[in-house]
């Protein structure tokens, strides 16, 4: 399929999947996996919003 817009957009899942990780060896580290891997969770999902509203406006 062809795509119609003139710039290509960025993926975020894989770095939404980076900070799930990141965050759970974190967690793990201090003793709370399951903290952590929520913080990563909202973390990955800012910055992955955050790309999608900065290709919005640029595209």
């Amino acid at each position: 399929m062809e795509q119609n817009s003139r710039t290509a957009s960025r993926a975020g899942g894989a770095i939404i999947a980076f900070s799930i990780l990141a965050g759970a060896v974190i967690g793990a580290r201090q003793g709370q996996p399951s903290a952590g891997t929520l913080i990563g969770t909202a973390i990955g999902v800012v910055i992955t919003l955050a790309l999608y509203f900065y290709d919005r406006r640029r595209g």
